[in-house]
């Protein structure tokens, strides 16, 4: 062969190594981006997965919105021991014997039951005696009180002397405050429709009364509580635990949100939109210094006189839906949950042995144990080469972020675990709109919340809910002040 030959040959060869190396880096550099985009498809179906498996026992969305199948039970609802039905020391319903029946029918036998006997009774001596009782509807006919007023005519001096109007009775025919009390009742306690009010009044007690006469009393008796709204608010502000929340409601074909501040003992609603503004009208918030318990909604930040702590219920959810969406790579959001619960529990054991706080030792566990499962998350989920998180990545920096927040409960004993206060006085606005739907409109709303702060305030105090609406006709009941939990 020519030398030269051999030359083209060599550079020829080192033509199409040059050639392979590029395509080699070509391939490689395809294969990192096809890798970057599978985690990002990855990522995304992780995301979807989660959404369309998203209900109110995994995420924040109300229990409304998970439609006619319920969420399965979760191992996380058991954690408080918890099973369905009554809970043990809850109070019970059970009927018992009057001591001073309405009326009395004597059942007697009038012949000896004896096979061979048949002898007359009436006679006979009493051997023992059953008490038994049926309890039943009045009938339906409304109770008349008429009101004769008399002129009388001095003998002496021919002066007419007329009696003085008894309260409440201003016209020729009314109806009572008994009758009013039972439409407002209906409306604000059981949720039901103007219309229906009317119907059911008519239909169990005969009292025949418009749709038009149920809306006047309902606003009536909310026009009536100012001084029940200004003492609630006074008295939720000195509180030293408070528990806040908003709920969507719907109005004339869009959204208000009815907002809440409780305790134990008080309820207070308002409504407005969902700003700073808005959370602020309530009177109640606004340079309030105790410990707001609550979710993570950031227009509560604003509040910076307050200690705030968030609901591990929220949080506990927010875990289980990164968990599910994939196990075995989000393995640190079931250590921070069991994290979480174990903390529960500690400070539950704590106050039922009438401890005042944790000790050092018990606190330091709990915040290794939070930081241990911030690293494990942090190991399971990296940014991207951007320095992006998923998902999950910002509900770690989440936790480390707000960490005190998180773990209010561990260092204040007075502190509970969850906001379910908050989330159980909002419950009747979304039973309202399953049972009636939508309020047409702001101040139908408004009476509403009104109602409800005075309703459920009185019967956390123990009060019967008719007593206390017809107590609004000489002025509203008012709690006394009363200490948070």
């Amino acid at each position: 062969m020519h030398p030269d030959s051999r030359l083209d040959s060599i550079e020829q060869l080192v033509v199409v190594v040059a050639q392979l190396q590029a395509e080699v880096q070509r391939l490689r550099a395809d294969n990192e981006q096809v890798r970057a985009e599978n985690a990002v498809l990855r990522a995304e179906n992780a995301d979807l997965r989660r959404r369309l498996g998203m209900n109110s026992s995994k995420s924040s969305v109300p229990p409304s919105s998970d439609g006619l199948v319920r969420p399965r039970a979760q191992a996380g609802a058991k954690a408080g021991g918890r099973r369905r039905g009554k809970q043990p020391g809850a109070s019970g319903l059970t009927l018992r014997l009057a001591e001073d029946p309405d009326r009395v029918v004597q059942h007697r036998p009038q012949r000896c039951a004896g096979l061979s006997c048949g002898a007359d009774l009436g006679d006979g001596r009493e051997y023992g005696r059953q008490r038994r009782q049926v309890l039943e509807l009045p009938d339906r006919r409304p109770v008349v009180v008429e009101h004769q007023l008399i002129s009388v005519e001095c003998g002496e001096c021919g002066q007419v002397s007329e009696p003085a109007v008894p309260a409440g009775v201003s016209g020729r025919v009314q109806y009572g405050t008994g009758v009013k009390a039972a439409a407002v009742y209906a409306r604000a306690a059981q949720f039901l429709p103007f219309a229906r009010v009317a119907g059911l009044l008519g239909d169990l007690l005969g009292v025949r009364v418009s749709t038009g006469f149920v809306h006047q009393m309902v606003a009536e008796a909310a026009r009536r509580l100012g001084p029940f709204v200004s003492r609630t608010a006074a008295l939720l502000h000195v509180q030293q635990v408070l528990h806040a929340d908003e709920t969507p409601a719907r109005v004339g074909g869009g959204f208000k949100y009815v907002h809440v501040a409780c305790t134990p003992e008080l309820t207070l609603f308002h409504v407005g939109g969902r700003g700073k503004a808005d959370i602020d009208a309530g009177g109640v918030l606004p340079g309030f210094t105790g410990t707001l318990v609550r979710d993570g909604y950031a227009a509560y930040r604003h509040l910076t006189d307050a200690e705030h702590a968030w609901c591990g219920a929220h949080l506990i959810r927010d875990l289980r839906g990164v968990h599910e969406s994939d196990p075995a790579g989000q393995q640190w959001a079931e250590v921070m949950a069991t994290t979480l619960l174990a903390a529960k529990k500690t400070t539950e054991q704590a106050v039922a042995a009438g401890r005042d706080s944790l000790s050092n030792d018990e606190i330091s566990h709990l915040r290794a144990c939070h930081a241990g499962a911030l690293a494990y998350g942090r190991e399971q989920n990296p940014p991207d080469r951007d320095g992006k998180l998923s998902r999950a990545g910002t509900l770690i920096e989440r936790f480390a972020t707000h960490r005190d927040m998180i773990l209010r409960f561990t260092v204040d004993l007075a502190v509970p675990f969850t906001n379910n206060q908050a989330e159980r006085d909002l419950r009747p606005v979304k039973l309202q709109q399953k049972i009636s739907a939508t309020w047409r409109t702001l101040q139908g709303l408004a009476d509403f919340a009104t109602l409800r702060s005075y309703l459920s305030t009185a019967a956390k105090h123990g009060k019967d809910a008719l007593d206390v609406l017809k107590q609004l006709t000489t002025g509203p009941w008012l709690p006394e002040p009363a200490t948070s939990s």
